[in-house]
């Protein structure tokens, strides 16, 4: 099955891009159709070989205008703004300036048809290809009723708020959504090869694995890679969120996305620009909102249906109204019609997803890959958060922290030099955590019959002596540690050792359990050791000695009915976990696949505290989208009650339509603020 992805021109409603791909999911040779407003871009599978040019015959049924292509197209001028001046001034001619009633009408009825020819043109067009009703139609129908009813100062006014409202809206959406693109634009279309000599630029789809490209001063990396000349400082902010520049020279591995903020070098390309670094990321982000999490799905479902709803009860309410109220049916029309301007779900429909785009966007810029709104979402809601231990919660760097004797024939420093003597030939990370212990020569000449012993240790001759190190199945003790000294056939000592807590992992647990998060911790690690690490960290449950599969399980058993779990791994090791889990996070290692295909979010730089962030980040952004829904669900319903009294006019019914969508997505762009410099 093919993945088709296009570019959707001249879409300018969240309503209208819903419409569109409930209408293309009904074609039977399209699957998983999405039509994502945020980015605009359509995308669908297929068993079958789609022209896009059917794509658009498909989508001009539903909308006419708007259109798909593979790249992006200079937008054509819009004179909605010309439009809208001279339609307004034609009108305030006709009912300011001293003429006959024939010429006033005339300017008057000119003026109509200027400001409502696009809203009746699209409105016409919906309900003749889809039979279905929008908000144009319902600006439409109120502003003709007006001017029947003798409202024609107010017909004009409304209609000219309404589509200024639309191109406020317009530019509104086009700021925000360029605003996003700024925080993850990381891309470019070509690059400086080194061919020969010569130093030529070529297209990035031309470039091939071996291929040496020049990075010049301030020139962004687009090809994962290793420097086979020069040394420089990166600017890897893009990537990992953090502003300290990392120094590489020869030989060094260089991420696609980074920015060269120092002296030239030559960089031996090592993947396609379609499997680079930036390439992939650029992929997840623009898919990332294709996923929608509940709420838009719900209110997707409420949108459609909340205009015919709207339209249905204005109706009853020109019919009943004189019925219930001292009234005519001149003020019962005229309330009717104030009713329908306030019924357009734009509020609703665009800010949401905007809002979850634009949490999805700051999350990339401080380092963090979330890839999909549900995901977003669910991150505000966890209930528990599963740690992998080694890589996750410590780095694995062996540290020596105590050594007990049981033979008091040993001293301490006897001890350390028979260690030091076996542990120096091998490379074994604990053998270097006990080479740390001296910084004198090691002379290990009189070492014979060195041997490891696969997962249990290493043996040895030292003079006379029989030497066993390693764990407690080897040395034969009772003892839990990591390594014990036996010397001929006795236990002599026990060597206590640290895997290495990860700097801020204790202050990440204790935020997350302020927050009234679960701690658990899974490893393969022994009782001891696991048990040492969950107390010094606080955290509330440990599993130890497990396998992959055993975690899998267990994970299963700690999961209960409705709860969100959060399992937090290392990418690789982890996958079958990071599969299951609600959401699955990964941590550093971006350059490796695995890590963005196992998990739901990645964490770019090798930092606990970024789970910190992201969960602030999905926090901030479901409130500002409570305060969005709520703010127009009160205005709207507050001005629909208020218009069925006759306590408001059209003017406020305007406000309620476009003015709360303006204030709605203004209020989304708090997202960015708070949280760019994080």
């Amino acid at each position: 099955m093919k993945r088709y992805k296009y570019n959707i021109n001249n879409l300018d409603c969240a309503n209208c891009a819903k419409k569109i791909e409930d209408y293309l999911n009904k074609d039977k040779r399209l699957r998983d159709v999405v039509v994502n407003f945020s980015t605009l871009r359509l995308s669908f599978y297929s068993d079958e070989e789609i022209l896009i040019s059917d794509i658009n015959d498909l989508i001009k049924r539903v909308e006419d205008g708007v259109f798909v292509t593979n790249n992006e197209v200079e937008g054509k001028k819009d004179y909605s703004i010309v439009f809208l001046f001279v339609g307004f001034l034609f009108g305030m001619i006709g009912l300011f300036f001293n003429y006959s009633d024939i010429i006033r009408n005339i300017f008057i009825i000119i003026s109509y048809l200027i400001l409502l020819y696009k809203p009746f043109i699209n409105a016409l067009k919906l309900l003749i290809k889809s039979k279905t009703l929008n908000e144009n139609l319902l600006i439409v129908i109120s502003c003709v009723g007006a001017y029947l009813i003798g409202n024609t100062f107010e017909g004009i006014v409304v209609v000219s708020l309404y589509l200024l409202g639309k191109i406020l809206e317009e530019k509104a959406v086009n700021n925000t959504r360029s605003s996003i693109k700024e925080l993850i634009d990381i891309n470019e279309d070509y690059v400086h090869k080194k061919v020969g000599s010569k130093i030529v630029k070529e297209n990035v789809d031309n470039i091939k694995i071996d291929d040496v490209i020049l990075i010049k001063k301030g020139d962004k990396v687009l090809f994962d890679g290793i420097v086979i000349d020069g040394d420089t400082s990166l600017d890897t902010s893009m990537l990992t969120g953090e502003s300290d520049f990392v120094h590489v020279s020869l030989n060094d591995k260089v991420l696609s996305g980074s920015i060269n903020k120092g002296d030239v070098i030559s960089l031996k390309v090592t993947s396609l620009f379609k499997d680079s670094t930036v390439s992939r990321i650029l992929s997840l982000l623009e898919d990332a909102t294709d996923k929608k999490a509940n709420i838009e799905t719900l209110v997707a479902r409420i949108s459609k249906i909340y205009t015919p709803i709207v339209l249905v009860l204005s109706i009853l309410v020109f019919i009943f109204l004189p019925f219930v109220l001292d009234i005519g049916y001149d003020e019962s029309i005229y309330r009717a019609l104030t009713f329908l301007v306030i019924s357009c779900p734009c509020a609703f429909a665009i800010s949401v997803p905007l809002s979850y785009f634009t949490g999805i966007g700051v999350s990339s810029k401080n380092g963090i890959l979330i890839k999909g709104s549900n995901y977003l979402d669910g991150l505000s809601r966890v209930d528990k958060i599963i740690f992998d231990k080694t890589g996750t919660l410590t780095d694995g760097s062996f540290t020596v922290r105590d050594i007990k004797i049981y033979d008091d024939k040993y001293t301490k420093e006897e001890i350390i030099n028979i260690l030091i003597k076996g542990e120096s030939n091998s490379n074994h990370p604990i053998a270097t955590s006990i080479l740390k212990l001296s910084t004198d020569d090691i002379d290990n000449s009189d070492v014979k019959n060195y041997k490891e012993i696969s997962g249990l240790g290493i043996s040895f001759n030292l003079g006379k002596d029989k030497i066993l190190i390693g764990n407690s199945k080897l040395c034969k003790c009772n003892i839990d540690t990591f390594l014990h000294l036996n010397i001929n056939g006795n236990h002599v000592a026990s060597v206590i050792i640290d895997d290495g807590i990860k700097e801020n992992s204790k202050k990440v647990i204790e935020c997350l359990q302020n927050d009234g998060i679960k701690t658990y911790m899974f490893t393969g690690d022994k009782k001891k050791n696991a048990l040492e690490i969950a107390k010094r960290l606080n955290i509330d449950n440990v599993e130890y000695e497990m396998l992959p599969t055993d975690k899998y399980n267990r994970y299963e058993k700690v999961k209960d009915k409705d709860e969100i779990v959060v399992f937090v791994g290392d990418g690789i090791n982890d996958s079958l976990t990071l599969k299951r889990a609600d959401i699955g996070v990964s941590l550093g290692n971006i350059g490796s696949s695995s890590a963005i295909e196992a998990s739901d979010i990645v964490l770019i730089k090798d930092d606990l505290s970024k789970l910190l962030v992201a969960h602030g980040i999905s926090k901030y952004t479901n409130l500002v989208i409570k305060q969005n829904l709520i703010f127009a669900l009160v205005v709207k319903l507050s001005i629909l009650i208020f218009s069925i009294f006759g306590m408001t006019s059209m003017w406020f019914a305007v406000f309620a339509d476009t003015g709360v969508t303006v204030l709605t997505i203004l209020n989304t762009l708090k997202i960015i603020y708070k949280y760019r410099k994080k």
